[in-house]
């Protein structure tokens, strides 16, 4: 694994692989945890009153000393709104202390800077080696497969991180990111035949339009590919999603990793394909996204975190805008850390019918038990008996029977929602449906036609108009 040289990250990687040693050997006992976060946290804090303009006015008169996990939930949020407003002033020290810049997408507001330092680099990527290491054990033995990681941006970590992690584990990688203008669809499936490779790292919505993309260009996806392992993130990926994917391509899927450009690394997947928060890096709590209030470290809310190193873009309670679910670790894998489930963006949650919907829920229902589906679409009308919807499907060759599809889809809605369906199966998708990663889940996967298009709608329909997604 590569380890940065610069003296002054010495003392900290010193402890902090000792911590990482004894997290995988499962040594750390609760003592152990308290100490670690205690001490981070006043040095986190204290480094970024020093050092960062932002956080020298948001934490006046907090005393790092006191600093606990006792007493964290006296400090303010940090928000997206903060980053977008304060810009560089966020970091904790000057841009060209960085070892990478990086920045996030800017597709639904303003693009904000996210720079790593070389401590920052070896805490997200150390984590997501030990998943790829431990999956790999399981799929291939001794044997280490070509890879191929596609997206999303230049100026995106997807690249160097993921890159990074596949020499650190012995792969050959190749970057193949299909919305390049030079490479396209069409020369990625091509060196994906010819390259052999048998792992590629996408989203869910790239996954699905590579099988379209192959379907285009004559390609048959189980003959003419080596591809034994889907890893996906970026986007939300239920199990039944997942499922799905496995019976388009005949492959094993799994939802890789959890973070954001702002946050890194936040969770990686086991080889029983359950996500793990990456403990050492974080201190993780639960908040009611509504009113804020604290929740506890366990159950279903928003997430949100306070990063353990001191690096160029520590963040303080940050406000991540994902609902997911945390759990104690009940998993008999290689990974130590608590379970974590993403199930949607708060600003991804759906009225409809008898209540307020998590992402996951919808998603689960349209997918739970339907094969070969190249993509989804939810529409919604109501009229003066209330919501109903209709499930625009696009399978391959029908996918299965579609009579039976219909009526699983319609029986979920029913069920869960209070809500009548009607399923359509369709040949083609509005191009909408494909820009998941670039905006949102929803703007790509709901037509609300209750309400006028919100911001990110209007964002994702321009992008749809103005690229082709599969060829």
């Amino acid at each position: 694994m590569w380890l940065p040289t610069d003296p002054r990250y010495r003392d900290f990687l010193t402890e902090y692989l000792d911590v990482c040693d004894r997290y995988y050997a499962d040594s750390m006992t609760a003592a152990d945890w308290c100490a670690w976060y205690d001490r981070r946290l006043a040095v986190v804090v204290g480094h970024t009153q020093r050092n960062s303009p932002f956080y020298r006015r948001h934490l006046a008169g907090v005393d790092p000393a006191t600093t606990t996990t006792a007493t964290l939930a006296g400090l303010p949020f940090t928000t997206k709104a903060d980053l977008r407003r304060e810009m560089f002033d966020v970091l904790s020290g000057d841009i060209t202390e960085g070892t990478f810049f990086y920045e996030t997408t800017g597709t639904t507001g303003r693009a904000t800077p996210c720079p790593r330092d070389g401590k920052e680099v070896i805490a997200s990527n150390y984590h997501v080696t030990e998943s790829w290491r431990s999956i790999f054990r399981h799929h291939f033995g001794d044997r280490r497969p070509a890879i191929g990681l596609m997206g999303p941006t230049e100026v995106h970590s997807f690249g160097d991180t993921l890159g990074d992690v596949a020499r650190n584990v012995g792969s050959c990688n190749a970057k193949i990111w299909p919305y390049s203008p030079v490479i396209g669809f069409e020369k990625a499936l091509q060196l994906m035949k010819d390259l052999r490779l048998e792992v590629i790292v996408c989203t869910p919505g790239v996954c699905l339009n590579l099988a379209k993309a192959a379907r285009h260009y004559g390609y048959d996806l189980a003959k003419d590919f080596d591809v034994k392992l889907f890893f996906l993130t970026g986007e939300m990926c239920t199990p039944a999603l997942a499922a799905n994917i496995d019976s388009v391509w005949g492959v094993d899927t799994y939802n890789i990793l959890y973070g954001s450009q702002e946050a890194f690394v936040i969770g990686t997947t086991c080889k029983n394909k359950n996500m793990h928060l990456s403990a050492p890096n974080y201190v993780a709590e639960l908040i009611d996204p509504d009113s804020g209030d604290v929740l506890g470290s366990t159950g279903t809310g928003e997430l949100c975190v306070t990063t353990l190193i001191d690096g160029l873009k520590p963040l303080i309670r940050y406000r991540t805008g994902d609902l997911v679910r945390l759990g104690q670790d009940t998993c008999d894998c290689e990974l130590k850390g608590p379970r974590l489930d993403v199930v949607g963006r708060v600003l991804d949650r759906i009225e409809l019918g008898r209540g307020r919907h998590l992402a996951a829920e919808l998603e689960e229902a349209v997918l739970h038990g339907v094969r070969d589906c190249l993509g989804f679409q939810i529409v919604i009308d109501a009229d003066a008996d209330g919501d109903r919807v209709t499930v625009r499907l696009d399978l391959i060759d029908g996918g299965g029977n579609p009579d039976e599809v219909r009526a699983g889809v319609v029986g979920r809605f029913a069920d869960r929602f209070g809500v009548p369906a009607t399923v359509e199966i369709v040949g083609e998708l509005d191009q909408i449906v494909s820009t998941g990663a670039f905006v949102s889940w929803k703007a790509a996967r709901i037509q609300d036609r209750r309400t006028a298009p919100d911001h990110e709608t209007e964002v994702a329909m321009a992008m749809a108009a103005r690229r082709g997604y599969t060829t």
